[in-house]
C-alpha cells in the first residue's frame, strides 16, 4: 500500500512539475533607448524579417529618406532575399542586421504556442534557433550579431537568462507599430507618428502585400517632418527590462 501511495504521490509531482512548466507566464519585454539631450529627440526602428518577400515600399523608403534602421533577419528570409540583402550592406551606414533566429521559432523553452506558431519547447531548441540565426547572418559576411529577438517577441524568463548567457542583448521594444503587419496603412502610421523621444518601435519588412507597409512608411515620414532622429540599436544606450540587456 505504502508503495503504491509513494507511486502515485511520484506521479502527482510529476504531473504538477510538468503543468507549472507549461503554466509559466511569457513575457513581452519592452525596451527603450536613452532620450535625446537636445533637438526632437530621437528613436530606434527595428524591422523584423520573419520569412517570406521583401517589402520594397520600406526597403526603399529608408535608402531614399537616409533613415537609419535595426533589421532582424532569419536564416529563411536571408535564403530568400539575396537582393534586398546586398541593397542594405551596400549602404552599412543605414542598415544593422541582427539575430531573429534560424527558423522564426518563439524563444520558449516549454511546448505550447503563441500566436498560432508552435514554440522551440526545450532548452536546447531555444539554444540552436538562436546559435542557426546567428550563424546565418555570419555566412553573409556580417559582423557576429550582438542583439536578439525571437518570434512572436515573446519569452519564456529562462529562455531569456539562457539567451542572455549566449552574450546576446535582447531586443524588445515600446511602440508596436504595425501590429504583425496585420494593421491598416492608416492606423499603421498614426502608432509610428506618435512615437516619442527614447522610443523603440517595432514593424516588419516581409509583407509586401499588406497595406500596413504603406503606413509605415507614412509614418516614418511624419516622424521624420518632425525633425525626429532615428538611430540603430548599436548606436543607441537601449535599456529593456526583465534581464533583457543587463
Amino acid at each position: 500500500m505504502r508503495q503504491l501511495q509513494g507511486h502515485l504521490c511520484t506521479i502527482a509531482m510529476s504531473l504538477a512539475v510538468i503543468c507549472s512548466g507549461h503554466a509559466t507566464p511569457l513575457v513581452e519585454p519592452t525596451l527603450h533607448i536613452k532620450p535625446a539631450v537636445s533637438g526632437a529627440g530621437h528613436v530606434a526602428l527595428t524591422l523584423d524579417a520573419c520569412g517570406g518577400q521583401t517589402d520594397t515600399r520600406i526597403l526603399s523608403a529608408l535608402v531614399e529618406n537616409k533613415i537609419p534602421a535595426t533589421i532582424f533577419v532569419t536564416g529563411i528570409w536571408l535564403k530568400r532575399n539575396a537582393a534586398a540583402v546586398a541593397i542594405m550592406r551596400a549602404h552599412p551606414d543605414l542598415f544593422e542586421l541582427e539575430n531573429h533566429g534560424g527558423r522564426h521559432i518563439p524563444a520558449v523553452d516549454t511546448p505550447q504556442k503563441i500566436y498560432g506558431i508552435r514554440s522551440a519547447g526545450s532548452p536546447d531548441a531555444v539554444l540552436a534557433e538562436v546559435e542557426s540565426g546567428a550563424a546565418a547572418l555570419v555566412r553573409t559576411g556580417e559582423p557576429a550579431p550582438k542583439w536578439f529577438r525571437g518570434a512572436t517577441a515573446e519569452y519564456s524568463p529562462s529562455a531569456i537568462a539562457m539567451i542572455r548567457k549566449l552574450g546576446f542583448k535582447i531586443a524588445g521594444f515600446s511602440i508596436n507599430g504595425d501590429g504583425g503587419s496585420l494593421l491598416g496603412a492608416k492606423e499603421a502610421a498614426k502608432r509610428i507618428a506618435a512615437a516619442k523621444d527614447g522610443d523603440v518601435i517595432i514593424a516588419h519588412i516581409n509583407q509586401p502585400t499588406h497595406a500596413a507597409g504603406e503606413g509605415v512608411v507614412q509614418g516614418l515620414l511624419a516622424l521624420k517632418d518632425r525633425g525626429m532622429i532615428f538611430v540603430r540599436l548599436d548606436d543607441a544606450d537601449g535599456t529593456g527590462d526583465h534581464g533583457t540587456t543587463d
